[in-house]
């Protein structure tokens, strides 16, 4: 019976988890990722991708 809560407990704490992070990244007001690192890890610089694809192209 013990061991059935122990379980129970890990497996509410780490769905608890996995929603706040869900909820972090779709919902959250800050820019960047759910990881909270602060790098730029999420911004999409589509210019820069633009730049490399020409780049590539160039090569060849």
């Amino acid at each position: 019976m013990v061991q059935e809560i122990i379980i129970l407990l890990v497996f509410v704490a780490a769905a608890a988890y996995l929603l706040r992070l869900g909820y972090k990244s779709f919902f959250s007001k800050e820019t960047g990722c759910a990881k909270g690192c602060g790098s730029a890890c999420s911004t999409i610089d589509l210019a820069k991708i633009q730049r490399e694809i020409e780049g590539k192209k160039s090569f060849k």
